[in-house]
């Protein structure tokens, strides 16, 4: 099940309760979100770099409550994702709905800018195509006209072709197979707005709308740009969004979106690491043609975030994206990807029932970080202890398995099969610093993360939590969050025989004076 509220206490929920949400309205790494309505229902996409599946898809009755509903990429296009390429890959998608289908252009900054589309957002989706091949086109959103033309706006990576702050549109054939023209640079924020990029292309009565955010993505803010032409010029608004005093720095790329009694609403992200980039809804109104973001300041100031607000229309039920997982069904839960593709070949759900069997990977094991078996999901909340058992079946010495913590430094408590014997240890950035003698097996693993990223492993024996090694510091990773997961590796060049079977992984809060 999607739902996994209950009414009890979960480590974090949005919703309030009583009409009001609390931002962030994800506090989990969905990074460069896009959101539209359609029907009845909100969906979000968001990137996902070199992750495997990749492309995550959300569904929301009302901004606020979320589930995972599919994926739109079961793995990156391109061989070389089957290995770990940190802060490559899928970059910053647009989602629409158009003609009956759903469409979502994402860009891969190597490699070009490429569109799938499916008639469900629960799939299938089609394999992607490639619209436009090239380096540094990043951040493409689409714009069907009503007479039929239709456009593409993108931005540059500064990291790939050497420019930046720059936003070009170019006309497209409707059925988005192709580029029509050459287009032209509309804008360019060198001078006040450095950095500009994901912009977002809307039009509403006469006029063409980019969103778009500048200045980074630590300390910067929104822009909005209008035109009655669609190359321009456009007049620049001044800045509608910033941090103005408020604990949510950035804030930063995000979509504007209509709820079903007209009322505008702005979900975007704010980098606040270890955590990833998390995801905030600011209220939005219109004064003279412009959309004001966040809490009014007046006439002439730019908004500032809300903390929390009175909800967007929409049923009421309490939804969150999955974490926990008893690994009873046949496929593998929504929450779940591979670092890379080839660590997809590595796991079963039917070989042992109730159980994800990993098999050993053996590629990228000196650090985790670089391992593409390793499978990992998002940190879900400010603090939090989550909890596995594992049943470790080693058929030969060199075999290792475990439950990580992984960023630019990596951890991880282990068990590890060396010289015939079977050991405990603790493995920070590659390195086996600490080991004992083994408690009894199968083994419950336990990792306990407080406000800020401050870790500790541990193990249950006898009903008690024994805590293992020294207090560790999550780090994010090349453009996205820490990541919790599971691994079995083996530690060599070579495959080698052996495998864990990990029975549950389940999230409970730690107490509120400890986050």
């Amino acid at each position: 099940m999607e739902n996994q509220y209950d009414g009890g206490q979960y480590p974090w929920v949005p919703d309030r309760g009583d009409g009001t949400y609390a931002n962030p309205v994800l506090y989990a790494d969905y990074s460069d979100p896009d959101v539209i309505r359609e029907g009845d229902f909100y969906y979000l996409t968001a990137s996902s770099f070199g992750q495997s599946p990749g492309l995550p898809v959300l569904r929301s009755a009302d901004l606020v409550n979320w589930e995972i509903i599919s994926y739109a990429l079961s793995q990156p296009p391109g061989e070389r994702y089957r290995q770990v390429q940190p802060g490559c890959g899928v970059w910053a998608p647009a989602i629409r709905h158009r003609d009956g289908k759903f469409w979502i252009f994402f860009p891969m900054p190597d490699e070009g800018i490429f569109v799938t589309t499916a008639e469900r957002a629960e799939g299938p989706w089609c394999e992607p195509w490639l619209l436009q091949g090239g380096k540094g086109l990043i951040d493409p959103c689409p714009l069907w006209e009503e007479d039929g033309r239709a456009w593409l706006i993108f931005a540059y990576a500064g990291s790939r072709c050497g420019m930046k702050h720059k936003l070009h549109v170019r006309p497209m054939s409707p059925d988005g197979r192709s580029l029509t023209g050459p287009g032209q640079i509309v804008f360019d924020g060198t001078a006040d707005h450095p950095t500009l990029e994901g912009p977002k292309f809307h039009k509403f009565g006469e006029y063409y709308y980019i969103s778009a955010p500048a200045g980074g993505v630590p300390r910067g803010w929104q822009v909005i740009l209008r035109s009655r032409n669609v190359y321009g010029p456009y007049e620049e608004s001044r800045i509608v969004l910033e941090q103005n005093g408020s604990p949510v720095n950035g804030p930063h790329q995000g979509a504007l979106v209509e709820d079903a009694a007209g009322d505008w609403w702005f979900l975007h992200f704010q980098e606040h690491q270890p955590y990833g980039r998390i995801c905030h809804l600011q209220p939005v109104v219109w004064r003279d043609g412009w959309p004001m973001m966040g809490e009014e300041r007046g006439p002439a100031l730019s908004g500032k975030p809300v903390l929390t607000h009175k909800k967007p229309a929409g049923r009421s039920e309490i939804l969150i994206p999955r974490t926990s997982d008893d690994f009873d069904g046949e496929t593998l839960g929504l929450q779940w990807a591979f670092q890379g593709a080839a660590g997809r070949e590595l796991y079963s759900l039917t070989e042992r029932k109730g159980y994800l069997r990993l098999r050993a990977g053996h590629e990228g094991v000196s650090d985790l970080f670089t391992a593409p078996h390793v499978i990992v999901q998002k940190i879900p909340a400010p603090g939090f202890q989550v909890e596995t058992e594992m049943d470790f079946h080693p058929g030969e010495d060199g075999l290792e398995a475990g439950l990580a913590l992984l960023g630019l430094t990596s951890a991880a408590l282990c068990v590890i099969r060396k010289g015939g014997v079977v050991s405990l240890g603790l493995r920070l950035d590659g390195e086996l610093v600490m080991a004992r003698e083994l408690p009894a097996s199968p083994l419950k693993l336990v990792l306990r993360f407080e406000r800020g990223g401050f870790c500790q492993f541990g193990y249950r024996e006898e009903g008690e939590i024994r805590w293992f090694g020294p207090t560790v510091q999550a780090r994010e990773g090349k453009w996205i969050g820490a990541r919790i997961g599971l691994y079995c590796s083996a530690l060599g060049p070579l495959p080698l025989e052996g495998a864990a079977d990990f029975s549950y992984f389940r999230f409970s809060p730690v107490s509120s004076d400890r986050i």
